[in-house]
């Protein structure tokens, strides 16, 4: 096997990690590390991430409801949102640049970073 192939298992054990531990945010953890150590292209990067993030978080969600973690109201709505607001985002990336792309991430990433501080 090639270098790529486990700097790709290193870096999807680390977001499923984040992912089942946080809950969330392997995104944050799995686009610069694809731009980075893969040199994929910022759009192939964000639609991979997404791809890969829905295993991931259904998953983590299987634990969540064997432990009696989850609310079933708050999980119909949100993923209601969730796939309305997919669908135009996966229209939008197509439309972005790689420039754009990274601002909006990192606003993104910046916002969250602040949230978790205060």
């Amino acid at each position: 096997m090639n270098r790529k192939f486990y700097i790709s298992a290193l870096i999807g054990f680390i977001t499923g990690a984040a992912n089942g531990l946080f809950g969330a945010g392997g995104g944050t953890i799995l686009v610069p590390c694809m731009e980075r150590f893969l040199k994929v292209k910022p759009q192939k990067a964000h639609a991979s991430a997404i791809a890969v993030i829905l295993p991931l978080s259904v998953l983590s969600a299987v634990f969540y409801i064997l432990k009696g973690s989850l609310l079933p109201y708050f999980i119909i709505w949100t993923s209601l949102g969730g796939v309305i607001g997919g669908f135009i985002g996966a229209n939008l990336l197509s439309k972005l640049g790689g420039k754009w792309l990274h601002r909006i991430f990192g606003a993104f990433m910046i916002a969250a970073a602040v949230r978790m501080i205060i």
